[in-house]
């Protein structure tokens, strides 16, 4: 459990939309087998430490033909930002995605004292 001294919670949030590939015939809705959309998502202020991201599907465009399977994650998460990572697989077709996204994490304090 991570445990923050008071006054020194920080939280941003953000949405994105992951990709919109029915429009221009793209590889999530035209392929098959692993198929992966990448983002770096940079905060606007930098956390003292990495934080915890949570992520989620906030909107999907899916082909009712096939099964609907998503694999969406927060990696490489650090105190300025992180990558925003959809999977899917197999002969799933994916028109769209939007994701959400919120970090909590301790920030700098007015109180706190940097020492050089």
């Amino acid at each position: 459990m991570k445990r923050f001294p008071p006054g020194s919670i920080g939280i941003l949030q953000g949405s994105r939309v992951m990709f919109s590939d029915f429009a221009d015939g793209g590889v999530m809705w035209t392929g098959e087998g692993d198929r992966e959309s990448r983002h770096i998502v940079t905060f606007k202020e930098a956390f003292r430490l990495p934080p915890s991201v949570h992520v989620s599907i906030s909107m999907w465009d899916t082909d009712h033909g096939t099964n609907a399977r998503a694999d969406l994650t927060a990696e490489q998460i650090s105190a300025t930002g992180f990558h925003l990572v959809f999977k899917t697989w197999a002969d799933t077709r994916v028109a769209r995605i939007r994701a959400d996204w919120i970090a909590i994490g301790q920030v700098q304090d007015e109180d706190d004292w940097e020492i050089d």
